[in-house]
């Protein structure tokens, strides 16, 4: 079986061109089409053996830059005026409009921040499910006493110090992924100083009811390594999806017969095991029954 990779520009809302990757069969159509919603600070690219092994499997897939990122980043991010509802309500959103086009049931797979976009978006519109990995609530305080103090310190000395040298998050100086835009660094700071998140915020409470209007399947899932979103993180973020058909999962790095899975290891080289999993719940929800 051949398939190829196509780069695609998306022309959000607001007009801004963020840059995307098309992965199709080309002997025939798949059955469905997937968009997957990054990480924060994770290009694309990081997606790529997924979104192959997932076109093997029946589906199209689309991958995106969120502005600011990768191949959708500016020159510097040095004065670029850029938000997390910028990446859900804009970006996210395109590439879901892109992915309707082509006249297939869509889902979406979503990795840590891609499981917040998903309550985010401006409407569902084709969305038949979504399958999310690693995604929490980002408070310090559900992660384990260690990797505790570390964020705390991250967030309190070692940030601030490199956002006021360069006037953005140089993520990528302390190996994190790509460089953070200042206005997703200020809003990721201010969220996880509360156990719920955004939803804690006062400024943000409409968010309760815009997680509330999603109801159709979505599955969470956690390794039991992943350090950044733990069980009780991604239950404390995900139970607001109040209307979802939602099922909550912990995956263990022996049963998926891998070292570790940590919060990045999901989507590594070896992790074919998880994409069956996601694969497979994603069919379910597709057959008659469940449209």
């Amino acid at each position: 079986m051949s398939f190829e990779s196509t780069p695609v520009a998306l022309k959000t809302a607001d007009n801004t061109v963020i840059h995307a990757v098309s992965y199709r069969r080309c002997d025939q159509q798949n059955s469905a089409i997937m968009v997957v919603a990054s990480a924060t600070g994770v290009p694309q690219g990081y997606y790529r053996r997924f979104a192959e092994y997932a076109v093997k499997r029946g589906y199209d897939v689309i991958t995106f830059d969120y502005r600011g990122i990768g191949a959708s980043a500016p020159d510097t991010l040095k004065g670029y005026d850029v938000d997390y509802l910028d990446w859900a309500k804009q970006d996210l959103a395109a590439a879901l409009s892109y992915a309707n086009q082509q006249n297939l049931p869509v889902v979406l797979v979503g990795h840590s921040f891609g499981g917040h976009a998903l309550g985010l978006l401006p409407d569902y519109n084709n969305l038949h499910a979504a399958y999310v990995f690693g995604t929490g609530a980002g408070w310090s305080g559900w992660m384990p006493i260690m990797e505790r103090a570390k964020v705390n310190l991250m967030w309190s000395c070692i940030a601030p110090i490199i956002v006021k040298l360069h006037g953005y998050l140089t993520w990528s100086k302390l190996g994190m992924g790509e460089d953070l835009p200042l206005g997703v660094y200020r809003q990721w700071k201010r969220w996880c100083k509360r156990p719920n998140y955004f939803f804690g915020d006062p400024e943000y409470d409409w968010t309760i009811t815009s997680f509330q209007r999603y109801s159709k399947p979505l599955k969470a899932v956690n390794a039991t390594d992943d350090l950044w979103a733990t069980a009780q993180s991604r239950d404390a973020f995900v139970n607001h999806y109040t209307s979802a058909e939602l099922a909550c999962e912990d995956i263990s790095p022996d049963a998926m017969k891998m070292k570790s899975i940590g919060h990045m290891g999901y989507f590594k080289k070896h992790a074919s095991i998880i994409w069956d999993d996601c694969l497979h719940w994603l069919d379910q929800q597709q057959t008659p029954a469940n449209k």
